[in-house]
């Protein structure tokens, strides 16, 4: 009775707090929805002068720090490759432009490796999609400052996270083998493919059970390791796994992120003001691309679809903004950029129901 009646409350307080944010009825999200909440955090969070572009840190103001802009970048990109609209791309030459105003070209002065990785990422995707050089050029010379700060024989090999040297995290090593395995696209050298080889060898070694899926957060240099698991090293595992062809690896992985993160079927419902609120977004990416490039709709598309739906059905009414817990609908009050963005990224990266249905009837 007393469990019983505590659902009860649970369930009167959830449709209370879904009127006042004036939360929507539930549907499956469209095309159309994924323009939606693209515009709604652009409206937001986007701010640009003289062809110097920034995201804001909240809708409060302020101006978001260096890895979360990166990752919002790779948001931009997401959309035009949904898109094919132009505006994404000269929005994320405004925005590479913004991010080189605030700290040069060379990213160094950053103590942490990760943070110069995942712009590596953004700026080798650009190049990928633009062929503009300069996006390629700034990759190249940072990835290759960053790796030999960073690489070391210590436990094996593998990145060190910070400057301090006392770890090795998943959190840098799966998007540097992301980013060297682009840039020897992007470069056409095949020392990047090799250094991209190696990297997500030893993160396989040191940090992936093989037995379940499960990417391990870090190893300390004295040898222990953290076996704490976060959706965005399990998506940057399987999306540089995919990229190299170890598609074993790869479904593993995502089956696992399926399967043992989060609850009923959702991803984890992380904090909206550090670090973890756009993890979401970046494991969606990741395995959305593998399961695309590797014929496995059939097991992942419901999944990502159902994270898609609701990241669509928790927005405001009001502005449309979504935050990173999906669970639970959007707050009123000031939202912040990155805690928004994956929402926005989910719905670019999934194919709604709809789109499937089309392409069967054809």
């Amino acid at each position: 009775m007393q469990i019983s009646g505590c659902i009860g409350i649970a369930s009167i307080v959830a449709v209370c707090l879904a009127a006042l944010c004036g939360a929507a009825a539930a549907r499956a999200f469209t095309l159309v929805d994924a323009d939606i909440l693209l515009q709604a955090h652009t409206q937001a969070f986007y701010q640009v002068t003289n062809g110097s572009a920034s995201f804001k840190k909240t809708t409060d103001g302020g101006k978001a720090d260096f890895w979360k802009r990166a990752e919002m970048m790779e948001m931009e990109l997401d959309a035009y490759e949904r898109t094919s609209d132009s505006r994404q791309l000269t929005m994320f030459t405004n925005l590479f432009h913004g991010f080189i105003a605030d700290y040069s070209e060379d990213w160094s002065k950053n103590e942490y490796n990760d943070d110069i990785m995942w712009m590596v990422i953004a700026c080798a995707r650009g190049y990928l999609l633009s062929g503009n050089p300069e996006f390629r050029n700034a990759a190249r010379f940072n990835f290759d400052a960053c790796f030999a700060r960073a690489w070391s024989s210590d436990l094996g090999g593998g990145l060190w996270w910070k400057t301090d040297n006392k770890s090795k995290n998943a959190c840098v090593n799966g998007p540097a083998a992301i980013a060297a395995a682009l840039l020897g696209r992007a470069c056409q050298e095949p020392a990047y493919l090799t250094k991209a080889t190696n990297i997500f060898l030893w993160e396989r070694a040191m940090l992936f059970d093989p037995e379940t899926g499960r990417v391990c957060d870090n190893i300390r240099l004295g040898g222990r390791t953290n076996r704490m698991s976060f959706s965005y090293n399990q998506g940057t595992f399987v999306g540089a796994a995919n990229l190299l062809g170890f598609t074993n690896e790869a479904m593993l992985a995502a089956t696992y992120t399926m399967n043992r993160l989060g609850r009923d079927g959702l991803l984890p419902a992380y904090g909206e003001s550090g670090d973890a609120a756009g993890f979401n977004g970046i494991c969606a990416r990741w395995i959305a691309r593998f399961m695309n490039e590797r014929g496995a709709q059939q097991t992942f598309e419901p999944w990502l679809r159902k994270n898609a739906d609701a990241a669509w059905n928790v927005r405001r009414t009001s502005d449309n903004l979504s935050w990173c817990r999906w669970q639970e609908p959007t707050p009123l009050g000031a939202r912040d950029a990155w805690g928004c963005s994956s929402s926005v990224v989910i719905l670019q990266v999934v194919r709604p129901t709809e789109a499937s249905k089309k392409e069967k009837a054809k």
